[in-house]
């Protein structure tokens, strides 16, 4: 390969995985501005401790976990560490799309992602300490293991034989129905917010305190998922990378039209939130199968989302699980949906792939139901994971942190 090209590929995929670490921010903008301001700094400081915490257990053991080479398909470590082999700097290394230490910082920056997604639907009612706990066990077992059974080799990425097999290109279900299975689990375990569901069984809807923040955190999240998705390619090909970023825009926006016509219609309101949510939910459905298809089938996929987005947050709350920022109706819901999109929609489509679509998102339930149930249960049952009454009234940042994040405009927040 030209020494030039081999390059090229390279600064593409370091920019992308820059543009997947500031998907961080989008997050952490969107989770304290859908919540109650007594509660930033405690969301914020989770979303820095998954940030710098998912790097150091990638490094430590979770990249040779996720790819270690030759394995049996469920479970392989290729040791402790990150030493690059010595083709790891040349174009010899992953077909010159990358060298090793890039392939390294990119995957590393998806794998802090699963716990960002728990972080949104437990807030404001969890103990830091045990989620801290629940997050290191998480990032570093749970995820790299899921995500070695299809992109290191394993047995979902064969199934049906070597030509065929489950496919899910940029991690709709690998990455945003893990950590979104992962909250499902948390949020029944924790229960729901004080206020949030009435004597009545009315749902009431406790306002997040800074909508403009929440509204800038999606566009960030947006223009991050041009490197979550476009950096997926694994190299800087033109034909692919921007197929998939076309595909990827055409997603997002039609899920935010699907959204908020259809809850308006439903609520008779023109519902931001609604829109905002939309927006990420067509982004998830298109993850899974953004190189496979076409602006019409993109368009369709992420409209749908939009529309499952709105149906998924109703049920939600019908069933009296507690999300403040609707993250289990984002990431899980629409991550399912996208997953099986691939077996409906583009070059895939069919009787056998939509099997393997859904067996691939059956396994990955089972694994993240489980091991979340037994993990969040454990912690319960010692060190406990709710704070007190008084504690969730006055707010978190005042008795986990001790600090206020607008000093200078404290209100009345019961």
């Amino acid at each position: 390969m030209d020494a030039g090209l081999f390059t090229a590929n390279n600064v593409w995929m370091m920019v992308c995985t820059a543009l997947v670490f500031f998907m961080h921010m989008g997050f952490s903008f969107l989770e304290i501005g859908l919540t109650r301001q007594k509660n930033t700094i405690n969301i914020l400081f989770k979303n820095v401790f998954i940030i710098c915490v998912g790097l150091l257990l990638y490094y430590i053991g979770g990249f040779n976990m996720m790819y270690p080479g030759d394995f049996n398909g469920y479970f392989g470590f290729a040791g402790f560490g990150i030493a690059a082999p010595e083709n790891g700097m040349t174009p010899e290394y992953a077909d010159g799309g990358y060298t090793w230490w890039t392939d390294f910082l990119f995957q590393g920056m998806f794998a802090a992602t699963a716990a960002t997604i728990v972080s949104g639907a437990v807030a404001e009612r969890i103990k830091l300490v045990p989620f801290m706990v629940f997050t290191i066990i998480y990032v570093g077992l749970i995820y790299p293991i899921v995500g070695s059974w299809q992109w290191g080799g394993g047995f979902l990425s064969t199934l049906g034989g070597d030509d065929a097999g489950f496919h899910d290109f940029a991690g709709s279900t690998l990455v945003h129905s893990v950590g979104g299975w992962g909250a499902l689990i948390a949020v029944y375990l924790l229960g729901s917010r004080i206020g949030k569901f009435g004597e009545d069984g009315r749902t009431k809807a406790i306002p997040g305190h800074n909508i403009p923040l929440a509204a800038g955190g999606v566009l960030i999240l947006w223009l991050g998922w041009f490197g979550f998705n476009g950096g997926s390619v694994l190299s800087g090909d033109p034909e692919g990378t921007s197929l998939v970023l076309v595909t990827t825009c055409l997603a997002a926006a039609a899920g935010g039209v699907g959204a908020f016509l259809f809850s308006t219609i439903l609520y008779k309101n023109f519902d931001l939130t609604m829109f905002l949510n939309g927006i990420l939910g067509g982004l998830v459905g298109i993850t899974a199968g953004a190189d496979l298809m076409s602006p019409n089938e993109a368009v369709i996929i992420g409209f749908l989302a939009g529309i499952i987005i709105v149906l998924g947050v109703a049920l939600i709350d019908r069933i009296k699980l507690d999300d403040p920022v609707g993250a289990i109706a984002v990431h899980l819901i629409c991550g399912i949906w996208g997953t099986l999109a691939v077996g409906i929609f583009g070059a895939k489509a069919g009787g056998d792939q939509f099997l393997y679509q859904l067996a691939g998102v059956g396994a990955v339930a089972l694994m993240c139901t489980i091991s979340s149930f037994i993990i969040l249960s454990v912690i319960k049952k010692t060190v406990g994971i709710r704070v007190s009454k008084e504690e969730e009234l006055e707010g978190l940042d005042l008795h986990e942190h001790g600090m206020d994040a607008y000093a200078d405009f404290r209100m009345n927040q019961h």
